[in-house]
């Protein structure tokens, strides 16, 4: 992100949301009330009502637990934030805030949204399928993942449980073919999906899964400028400079799930796409290491893939 040189522009009236399972509570910046009801959607709707003209709700993501009060403030036309945690928690940090009950957590987020909402993105509901396909590809890459710590148990030396590993190995690899077919009967249900599909395919290097990982957890695709589709991928290179440190620039800190199946997708586009293997072998003569010359080649897919389901296209690979 730029440093900002402009004023910094406040809100005035900002509602702040802390939610829990059963419940969540209510703060508003004007009154300084602090109020609780019930995480249902006519009590948050009746909650809401008499705010619909306020600035901004915040709230955090608070697994799923958070989407009643949103789609409540989307039905009111009340402009909705679902901040990350982890900034806000920060942020509370830097002003020494060290207390915690649900109202003050409450407070917080108003405060925070007073402060940043100009700046904040508003939240959007997501699209029915795309949310399921993302829980699918999510799933599926737990299961890999579970079956690749798996087959290394069972390859070790000596192995005692190998029958019990085995009958695991072939229970998971049953799994992961039925989400497979799980995901290939949700992108038939959902044809803006597949023609997204289809049209990232035809890139030398984009297999389904990464083809499918980029449409679940990256729906933005197609609406980003090349730096926004890099650094939401966490393949954009943050510069470490401070006084006489000129320090290697780092990427990372995108969307959970992406860098791997990218770096895949680079390995191959660089082994059978001509333009992205031409590149490799510039930075690899140029004496790069092979993870750099890996992550650029990744950065390279990604804002392809950008273009493709954006106004543009086709774009140049170099």
């Amino acid at each position: 992100m730029r440093p900002c040189h402009g004023p910094i522009k406040g809100l005035d009236r900002v509602v702040g949301v802390d939610v829990a399972k059963a419940s969540v509570v209510l703060f508003d910046s004007q009154t300084r009330r602090t109020w609780k009801v019930a995480n249902q959607p006519q009590a948050l709707r009746q909650a809401l009502s008499g705010l619909a003209d306020y600035d901004l709700l915040v709230c955090e993501v608070t697994g799923g637990y958070e989407r009643a009060v949103l789609e409540a403030a989307l039905a009111l036309g009340l402009p909705a934030h679902r901040a990350d945690p982890l900034r806000v928690k920060r942020y509370i940090g830097s002003l020494g805030g060290l207390a915690k009950t649900d109202g003050i957590d409450a407070a917080w987020l108003a405060r925070y949204g007073q402060e940043r909402g100009a700046d904040l993105a508003l939240w959007r509901p997501r699209d029915i399928n795309r949310d399921a396909l993302a829980a699918l590809v999510r799933h599926r890459q737990h299961l890999v993942a579970a079956r690749v710590e798996a087959k290394n148990r069972r390859g070790a030396p000596g192995c005692q449980i190998a029958s019990f590993l085995d009958t695991e190995i072939a229970f998971l690899g049953q799994q992961i073919q039925a989400v497979d077919q799980a995901i290939g009967e949700l992108m038939a249900d959902a044809p803006q999906l597949a023609q997204s599909e289809a049209r990232l395919r035809k890139v030398v290097g984009f297999g389904p899964v990464v083809t499918r990982s980029l449409l679940a957890f990256l729906p933005e695709l197609g609406s980003l400028s090349r730096r926004q589709a890099a650094s939401l991928a966490g393949l954009a290179p943050h510069p470490r400079d401070s006084g006489q440190l000129n320090a290697y620039r780092r990427t990372g800190k995108g969307r959970d799930g992406l860098r791997p199946v990218l770096f895949m997708a680079a390995l191959a586009a660089t082994r059978a796409n001509p333009d992205l293997k031409a590149f490799a072998q510039r930075l690899a003569e140029n004496g790069k290491p092979k993870r750099l010359v890996l992550t650029a080649v990744a950065r390279k897919l990604v804002v392809l893939a950008n273009a493709i389901l954006g106004e543009q296209p086709s774009t140049q690979l170099t």
